[in-house]
């Protein structure tokens, strides 16, 4: 086997079946108190909890379990790849996100503008989730940093989040984040994981030296934390795996960065949910397979807002019912983690998913919840890299195994 899903490559079959996958991001939740419902329990959602009467619900794993998944790893495992065989930082995602074509050498970061106080101290890791005009005017700022014999290369994401690439002779990914994921501490130094990685690490403390030098004067957005330095992976795509025409639609250019790694079409960028339900029913003829990205479940989630985060699912909702009338042969909606507004971060908590098609075996779940999902024959805690095969088995896309 060349790669771990070289057997899956085997079985799959072409067919007219048209399979949308739903990725509410950062879906799963905990209830605020005990006992209390979780942020999907207290949603109303009229077309989820119909999918789920009809379909199958469980709860997945997207790594391994206890794991605190990434949004990169997370959104691997449910696109079918095994995020323990297939790694990436999230600069490298970062970089795809933003069509930046990386070089052999180069080292990619996804960057947060944040805030310091005068002792240093990290008080916002999001600078107060500044608009995108704003950062636009900061990278300019940054650009201005120059690291003798390697090219700076900085530019905008979107709100508080910045592309940094390196690119010179002698560099390596092997350099721990500077960002220390949360907040009254100080920035993380970069340090080199192993010797190939001192020139790296260096550049890095430099970069972020002078960055926090031309940033001391900005009210917020005084300082830089980065992490997920990587360069680009050389991965199967995902339409030589699962035999599929893809097309990918988000807002956000990370999970974007996601689809062009594994070799999907990225579609016009959408700004809301009505863009994305918009581009799916503009492209269904054209395409077998539908990653559709939503934010909003996930921010909200982050920010510790519960209630803005059932509005974001209840949003969704009405977003999958006009899915849901187009008609595709499979619908699978779940998320790549857990992000419980209680606790403002991912989680290790197993997420939330739902398959349906007109082959599935009802399993006797009514309603699509933390709770309901228990008793669904998907599984307490499956793994997420097995909704795909699942995806293209109820589409009748994958041949028998063996004689």
């Amino acid at each position: 086997m060349t790669h771990p899903l070289e057997y899956l490559r085997d079985l799959c079959r072409p067919n007219a079946s048209k399979i949308v996958l739903v990725v509410l991001d950062g879906l799963g939740g905990i209830p605020l108190v005990p006992g209390g419902l979780t942020e999907l329990e207290t949603a109303a959602t009229p077309a989820l909890d119909t999918l789920a009467a009809e379909g199958i619900t469980g709860l997945h794993v997207p790594v391994r379990p206890g794991i605190t998944p990434g949004s990169g790893p997370g959104h691997l495992g449910i696109l079918g790849y095994d995020p323990l065989a297939f790694t990436i930082g999230r600069g490298a995602l970062a970089a795809a996100g933003m069509a930046c074509d990386l070089q052999p050498g180069d080292v990619a970061a996804r960057g947060n503008f944040c805030t310091v106080d005068e002792d240093g101290l990290v008080t916002d890791r999001r600078a107060g989730r500044i608009d995108t005009g704003e950062n636009k005017r900061l990278c300019r700022i940054l650009q201005q940093i120059e690291i003798d014999g390697v090219d700076v290369f900085v530019d905008t994401i979107k709100e508080h989040r910045f592309l940094l690439v390196l690119r010179g002779s002698g560099l390596s990914a092997g350099v721990t984040d500077t960002d220390p994921q949360t907040t009254q501490v100080e920035p993380r130094p970069p340090k080199p994981v192993h010797p190939e990685a001192h020139k790296t690490a260096d550049c890095v403390l430099r970069f972020v030296e002078s960055a926090q030098k031309l940033l001391a004067e900005e009210s917020s957005a005084n300082m830089v934390l980065l992490r997920g330095f990587a360069g680009r992976p050389t991965w199967p795509s995902f339409g030589d795996v699962f035999g599929v025409h893809s097309a990918a639609i988000a807002g956000y250019p990370m999970y974007r960065g996601i689809a062009r790694l594994l070799g999907m079409e990225v579609l016009a960028q959408a700004n809301t949910i009505e863009d994305s339900i918009s581009l799916v029913r503009n492209n269904l003829p054209g395409f077998d397979f539908f990653f559709v990205h939503v934010k909003a479940t996930d921010s909200t989630g982050e920010d510790g807002d519960f209630e803005a985060k059932v509005r974001a699912i209840e949003k969704a909702d009405e977003a999958v019912s006009a899915l849901r009338a187009m008609n595709p042969d499979v619908l699978v909606v779940t998320g790549d983690h857990s992000t419980p507004a209680r606790l403002r971060a991912h989680s290790w908590h197993p997420v939330p998913a739902l398959l349906w098609a007109p082959h599935c075996r009802p399993d006797g779940v009514t309603a699509f919840g933390e709770r309901a999902c228990l008793a669904g024959a998907l599984g307490l805690r499956f793994p997420a890299t097995d909704l795909m095969p699942l995806a293209l088995a109820h589409a009748g896309r994958l041949n028998k195994f063996g004689a």
